[in-house]
């Protein structure tokens, strides 16, 4: 799509609101023009050349009626603008966020949050300023034609030289455009490095404090804040040099006009309230020369941010950018959920042939069959780069499966992303995510679960003991990304936000993996004895083995083998040396930074 063809979609999103926008700054620049005529009939009146009925005092009353008038006006055009591009921003991001949220969500973002970010805020805001500037620009070619027809009323030789700039303004404006994508395009990327850095810096502070990396991290983020700064500079310069060329070129065209218009009145052509209006109108008439340069400085420059908007959304036709979509500002917000099917208690899981690469490596998972009855504790094992956490995230739809089928009481399941949800599925990832709030704020996370509910969770998380420790039990801020707790305590804190929702299959990714023995074979004890459920677990943890009704072992991306542990154990050499600690299972994240 052309960028004229977005910001037309856009135009039509709300035609009555834009239309109404479009007329009160028509109004209002239509209203400029006021001034100037009433200041040539003021002028007329004092050298006694005025119509009929006109004199000095009912000149200045019009002249104060019409500024109170426009004042009014332009109030009531500030609000429908506001209004209008409120609508056009809000419809830009709702339209990315809604993309961008059905996207496989371990593949959910192509940049860094920093600079997908930057494309929310700035990026929008360049469109949005395009757009209120079309506005203007309905408003300036009707005010514009309104006083060129007054102009060459007077005189159309000089009115016609009043054009000459612009042809100038338009050819150095085409000859700059491309250096002023390149330049924003650059600047804008910059911004967002910086932005990206910001974020990652304040997420990793308890790393940056055990590396003693401050100083080195503080020259990391100048050295890219020197270079957003250049590159912001450069782009600024060349944006005013372009409006400095303009304006001195409008200037000139200008002066040379005016000496015109002068030697017109000395010969009698002109009256003095003629030169006056043809004095204020010229200026009115100069300023849309300049505003033809500035408008295509910034088209060219909107161009640059809706490619940089449309990249954060790959595989996505252009067009749902700037799609038609209803925006809830008032009362509830929808549910997509609502008129679903009713719900389905699980019964069995399949997944038949399921299979998925990671693009980056090739490396992934290739034909898995899998079959989970209602209240069986299933662990996935094998070594490191096995495909676990690639399995998990594959069946819950995270990772976009390649190939094979999934079923939930054989009935099959198109969109896993959308269906392993509470009350169907609840997961908990290798690496816990916590938020910069309370423990009950990050178990609950808006679920509407009462005391009795959460300590239920908090009790099969084996947290108790933990939070009576705290002054403020579930109280206690965590701090960013749950910095204030430990490793073991972060896992728990997760483990009890998916034991709250009491979904009919709870998924774990080697979540034991920050506990000690005790604490670990505690919390296996009380979610196996929850029988309630069903469970998926990945694990390579004797505890968790232990209390498996079925194992499945994964090499290379493959079911290697499965049964039960005795089972394994005597007849598979790979599960001998898993349970032997000899197969390299050592406790990171190797696997999750691979599917990263």
């Amino acid at each position: 799509m052309k960028t004229y063809q977005y910001l037309w979609r856009l135009m039509c999103y709300r035609p009555l609101l834009y239309l109404g926008n479009a007329i009160a700054w028509s109004i209002i620049h239509f209203s400029e023009l006021l001034p100037g005529i009433i200041a040539s009939w003021f002028f007329d009146a004092l050298s006694g050349e005025a119509a009929a009925g006109l004199n000095v005092w009912t000149i200045i009353i019009t002249y104060f009626a019409v500024a109170l008038g426009r004042m009014g006006t332009v109030f009531c055009g500030a609000q429908i603008d506001i209004r209008h591009r409120f609508l056009m921003g809000s419809l830009l991001r709702r339209n990315m966020l809604e993309r961008i949220l059905k996207r496989p969500g371990a593949r959910a973002l192509v940049e860094t949050p920093g600079e997908t970010l930057n494309r929310f805020r700035d990026d929008t805001q360049q469109v949005v300023d395009q757009i209120s500037m079309t506005v203007d620009s309905l408003g300036f070619v009707f005010t514009t034609t309104f006083a060129v027809v007054m102009l060459a009323h007077i005189s159309w030789k000089i009115t016609l030289l009043v054009f000459a700039p612009m042809v100038i303004i338009l050819a150095i404006t085409q000859a700059a455009s491309t250096r002023l994508e390149k330049n924003r395009e650059a600047s804008r990327d910059a911004a967002a490095k910086v932005a990206g850095a910001l974020g990652e810096m304040f997420g990793s502070i308890q790393a940056v404090q055990v590396a003693t990396a401050e100083e080195q991290v503080a020259d990391h983020l100048q050295r890219l804040n020197a270079e957003r700064k250049r590159l912001v500079l450069k782009d600024r310069l060349i944006v005013h040099l372009l409006n400095s060329i303009y304006g001195s070129t409008i200037s000139l065209g200008t002066g040379l006009v005016l000496i015109l218009a002068a030697g017109n009145m000395l010969e009698g052509h002109f009256s003095v309230g003629d030169f006056a209006l043809f004095a204020y109108f010229l200026e009115y008439v100069t300023d849309i020369t300049m505003f033809i340069g500035e408008y295509w400085a910034l088209y060219k420059q909107t161009g640059v941010s809706l490619k940089r908007m449309t990249e954060i959304l790959p595989g996505e036709p252009q067009a749902v950018l700037v799609a038609h979509n209803e925006l809830p500002l008032k009362g509830k917000l929808p549910d997509d959920r609502d008129g679903a099917g009713a719900f389905e208690p699980l019964i069995c899981l399949e997944t038949e042939n399921l299979t998925y690469h990671h693009p980056e490596s090739g490396k992934g998972i290739e034909g898995i069959n899998l079959r989970l009855k209602k209240g069986a504790f299933t662990v996935i094992t094998g070594r490191i780069g096995s495909g676990k956490t690639t399995l998990l995230r594959t069946l819950l739809g995270l990772l976009p499966k390649e190939d094979g089928e999934i079923r939930w009481n054989g009935t099959r399941v198109e969109h896993p992303a959308d269906f392993f949800t509470p009350p169907y599925t609840a997961y908990t990832p290798q690496v816990p995510v916590l938020f910069s709030e309370t423990i009950r704020e990050n178990v609950l996370m808006g679920f509407p679960a009462g005391d009795a509910e959460i300590e239920q969770a908090v009790v099969g998380a084996v947290l108790e003991t933990d939070l009576a420790g705290m002054e403020q039990g579930l109280a206690t801020v965590v701090g960013t990304k749950g910095v204030k707790l430990s490793g073991g305590q972060m896992q728990r804190v997760a483990a009890a936000r998916m034991l709250v929702r009491n979904a009919e299959l709870m998924v774990f990714d080697d979540l034991s993996s920050a506990l000690d023995v005790n604490t670990e074979g505690a919390m296996w004890s009380r979610l196996f004895a929850r029988r309630e459920a069903t469970y998926l677990v990945v694990s390579h943890r004797k505890a968790a083995l232990r209390h498996a009704d079925q194992i499945i072992i994964l090499k290379n991306g493959k079911v290697e083998d499965q049964g039960t542990l005795e089972e394994l154990l005597v007849r598979s050499a790979e599960m001998r040396n898993l349970w032997a600690g000899d197969a390299g299972n050592a406790e990171n994240e190797g696997e999750e930074r691979e599917a990263q």
